[in-house]
């Protein structure tokens, strides 16, 4: 799993572009899923504990 970073959002990116999306559990940049505001590593623990609503494991 990505390193657990402490995120300080205090400082206001100086242009609107160079904002970046962050999991909100990790901290993580990449992999981000806008829908449920988190990456895809901390998505799928949580989603295979039962944890994220609506969310299945898919088999076929």
């Amino acid at each position: 799993m990505a390193k657990t970073v402490d995120m300080v959002q205090t400082k206001v990116p100086k242009f609107q572009v160079r904002h970046r999306n962050r999991c909100n559990i990790c901290g993580r940049a990449r992999g981000y899923m806008r829908k449920f505001e988190m990456c895809r590593v901390c998505f799928r623990q949580l989603a295979l504990r039962g944890e994220i609503p609506g969310v299945i494991k898919s088999s076929w």
